[in-house]
C-alpha cells in the first residue's frame, strides 16, 4: 500500500486479533485520509467503523484457527472431532459404557410325586432378555440362558407338609450375568434408493444395536466394516446337557449389513451402495474361485476369510420400506450397584418344556416366585474417557492392527473392547517374572458407585479373556489379575503472605490437591512429590511451601494394601516410586489432604 507521496507502507499480517487490528487501521486512516477521518475519540462514528472492522478481523482469525486446529487429531479439541480422527485411523469409540455383573436368582418348584427333589417336568429355563430392576430405579438386563434343571445349582427344600413333614416345594439357585439398561425399539421409514444411506436414531444413550429388521422380514447384519462379508452368529447347542456349551458359533456370509457409528450425541446406521438383488455375496465358500484365468501362476498371495467375494457395493442398501431397529440402552446415569441393591424382577421370560403337560397353575406359581439378588457388587467404568484419553487410545489403537503383539497392542485392545461387554478404568501389561515362556500379567481395575477404584469382576474379566483370544498371539497366555490399590495422604505445611486471609489460603491449598488429583492415577504411576510443592506454590496467596509429607492409608474405609513410604522414595525424593502391581488413589481428600499454615 501506498501513501499520497507514493512511500510503501508495510502491512503487517501477522496481526490477528483485536487490539492489534485497530491499531493498524487507525495508522491507516491516519496516514492516508488526514483530511477526511481527523476526529479519533471512542465516541466518534469513525472509530465504531475501526472497532466493528477489528472485531470481524478477530472473529474470522479465531474460526480460522479453530478449523486448523480441528483439522489435525494432535491439536483437535472438540470430542466429535477427536473421535471422528480416531474414525479415520480405525478407532471405534465405544460410546457410553456399560457395567457388567453376576446375579443370583431363585425360584421354587413342586416335589416330586415321591417327594425328593423337585419336578423335573417344572423346571424351567430363564431366557436371556429378562429384565430386572434396582432398588434406585436402575434397569438391568440378563445376558444369558439360565437352566434351573443344571445339577450344579444348589437345590434346597422349601416348604414343608405340616403333617407328615415331606416337602412340597424346592428352591433353586441359580446365577447368570447381567448388563445395565434396558430393552427399545425405533421404526425409521426408508424412500428411495440411496447410495451409502446414513440413519440417524433419535434415542439417546443407545449402548448397542440388537437387530434390524425391514418390512419384508429381512435382516440387516452389524459388521465392523461395510467390506466385511462374514459374521459369526451364536447358534443354540442341542447337545448342551451333555457338553455343558450352551452356544455354538458358526461362521455367515452376509450382504445386508451395516456399520453402527456411536457418538457421544447419538448413533447412526451406515449402509453400503448396493440395490436389492445385485449384490449378494458368495454364499458358499467352496465356489470360491481364484484369479488365475489366462495364466499358470497366482500373485495375490493375500486371503482374506472375512471377504470371500470381490463384491465392491458393500452390501445392499434398504428401500421402499420400514426398518425396525431393536436396541439397548444403558442407564443415563451411574449403573454401578452396591451388593443387594437388585430388587424386583420386572419382566421373567420363562421357557416350559412339554409345557401342555403341565398344570398351568403351578407355571403361575413358579413364574410369580422368581426372586434375583446381586450378592457382589455390580461395577466397572461407567464415565466417558476425556479427550485425552480418547487420542492416547487412538494412537494405540492405529499400529496394532488388530493384533496384540507388544505390551501396548494388549493394552489398547483391552481399551478397545465394546463398551457393551463392560469397561475398566484403567489397565497395565507386564511381563510374568516368574514364568520362563510368553507369559503375560494384565492388570485392570474399574470403579464403584462412588466413583472410586474397585477390583473388577468376573464377568469382565472373562468378557476380556474372550476379548483378547481374537488377537492375541498363538503362544502367549494372559493372566487377568487385580493390582493393589494403595490409598495414601497428603500433610503439607505453607507459609502464607501478610496480606492475606490465612484460612482463605488453607482451603485453597487443599481445593487445588483435590483438583490435581482428581483424574485417577494409572497403575504403576508414580507419585511426583514435585508436582505437589509446585501445585501448592501455585495457590494464590502462598509465599512458600516448607513441607510435604506422603502418608500411607491403609485398613477401615481405606484399602487393605500398603506401602512403606521411606523405603520408595526416589533418591533425590521427588517422587515415590510405585511398583507395577499397584496403583495409588486418593480416596477421601477431605479427611486424608491435612494442611498446616504459619
Amino acid at each position: 500500500m501506498a501513501d499520497q507521496q507514493g512511500k510503501i507502507m508495510h502491512i503487517d499480517y501477522t496481526h490477528r486479533e483485536y487490539e492489534s487490528i485497530r491499531n493498524d487501521l487507525t495508522q491507516i486512516a491516519e496516514r492516508f485520509y488526514p483530511d477526511s477521518f481527523q476526529d479519533f475519540s471512542e465516541a466518534s462514528f469513525g472509530s465504531m467503523m475501526l472497532d466493528a472492522v477489528a472485531y470481524v478481523g478477530d472473529q474470522l482469525s479465531f474460526y480460522l484457527d479453530y478449523n486448523v486446529n480441528e483439522a489435525f487429531l494432535d491439536t483437535a479439541y472438540q470430542y466429535t472431532n477427536v473421535v471422528r480422527h480416531g474414525r479415520a485411523l480405525g478407532y471405534k469409540f465405544p460410546g457410553r459404557p456399560s457395567t457388567y455383573g453376576q446375579v443370583a436368582f431363585f425360584i421354587m418348584v413342586p416335589a416330586s410325586a415321591t417327594g425328593i427333589g423337585p419336578d423335573s417336568n417344572y423346571i424351567p429355563t430363564l431366557k436371556r432378555g429378562t429384565t430386572i430392576s434396582s432398588d434406585t430405579g436402575l434397569g438391568f438386563v440378563l445376558t444369558e440362558n439360565i437352566n434351573f434343571a443344571d445339577p450344579e445349582n444348589i437345590t434346597v427344600a422349601a416348604r414343608v407338609d405340616s403333617t407328615t413333614g415331606a416337602p412340597t416345594h424346592y428352591a433353586i439357585k441359580s446365577y447368570g450375568n447381567v448388563v445395565s439398561g434396558q430393552f427399545g425399539q425405533e421404526t425409521i421409514a426408508i424412500g428411495d434408493y440411496i447410495k451409502f444411506l446414513r440413519i440417524g436414531m433419535q434415542t439417546r444413550n443407545i449402548a448397542e444395536i440388537i437387530s434390524v429388521f425391514d418390512s419384508e422380514g429381512n435382516q440387516y447384519f452389524e459388521v465392523d466394516y461395510l467390506a466385511q462379508d462374514m459374521i459369526y452368529k451364536e447358534i443354540v447347542n442341542s447337545n448342551y446337557k451333555n457338553d455343558n456349551v450352551s452356544s455354538l458359533i458358526k461362521p455367515f456370509l452376509v450382504s445386508k449389513k451395516f456399520v453402527a457409528e456411536i457418538g457421544e450425541t447419538g448413533v447412526v446406521l451406515q449402509f453400503g451402495s448396493g440395490k436389492e438383488g445385485l449384490s449378494d455375496v458368495v454364499a458358499d465358500p467352496q465356489s470360491m474361485a481364484l484369479d488365475v484365468f489366462g495364466k499358470n501362476y497366482v500373485t495375490d498371495l493375500s486371503f482374506d476369510p472375512t471377504r470371500l467375494s470381490k463384491n465392491e457395493v458393500f452390501g445392499t442398501v434398504p428401500s421402499n420400506t420400514t426398518l425396525t431397529i431393536t436396541f439397548r440402552t444403558t442407564n443415563p446415569v451411574n449403573s454401578n450397584l452396591a451388593a443387594g441393591g437388585l430388587s424386583a424382577v420386572t419382566n421373567a421370560l420363562f421357557e416350559f418344556e412339554n409345557k401342555e403337560i403341565l398344570t398351568n397353575s403351578n407355571i403361575q406359581e413358579i413364574i410369580q416366585s422368581i426372586e434375583a439378588t446381586n450378592e457382589k457388587p455390580i461395577s466397572g467404568d461407567v464415565t466417558y474417557p476425556s479427550t485425552g484419553e480418547i487420542k492416547q487410545r487412538i494412537y494405540d489403537t492405529f499400529p496394532t492392527q488388530n493384533r496384540a503383539v507388544t505390551q501396548a497392542d494388549y493394552e489398547s485392545m483391552a481399551y478397545s473392547m465394546p463398551s457393551k461387554f463392560g469397561s475398566i478404568k484403567r489397565c497395565s501389561v507386564q511381563k510374568d517374572p516368574d514364568s520362563q515362556k510368553r507369559n503375560l500379567n494384565m492388570y485392570v481395575i474399574s470403579d464403584d458407585t462412588e466413583g472410586m477404584l474397585a477390583t473388577t469382576n468376573s464377568t469382565i474379566k472373562s468378557n476380556l479373556k474372550t476379548w483378547l483370544n481374537n488377537f492375541r498371539m498363538i503362544n502367549d497366555t494372559v493372566d487377568i489379575l487385580d493390582p493393589y490399590i494403595i490409598n495414601f495422604g497428603i500433610e503439607f505445611v505453607v507459609k502464607s503472605q501478610e496480606s492475606s486471609n490465612r484460612f482463605t489460603v488453607l482451603d485453597d491449598c487443599i481445593s487445588a490437591i483435590k483438583g490435581r488429583f482428581s483424574t485417577p492415577f494409572f497403575i504403576g504411576e508414580p507419585l511426583y512429590i514435585s508436582d505437589i510443592y509446585q501445585t501448592l506454590k501455585d495457590v494464590i496467596g502462598v509465599l512458600d511451601v516448607t513441607k510435604v509429607k506422603v502418608t500411607n492409608k491403609a485398613g477401615g474405609s481405606h484399602s487393605a494394601a500398603s506401602i512403606i513410604i521411606d523405603n520408595n522414595i526416589s533418591q533425590d525424593g521427588s517422587y515415590l516410586v510405585i511398583p507395577n502391581n499397584a496403583i495409588l488413589e486418593l480416596k477421601f481428600p477431605e479427611t486424608d489432604v491435612v494442611g498446616k499454615i504459619t
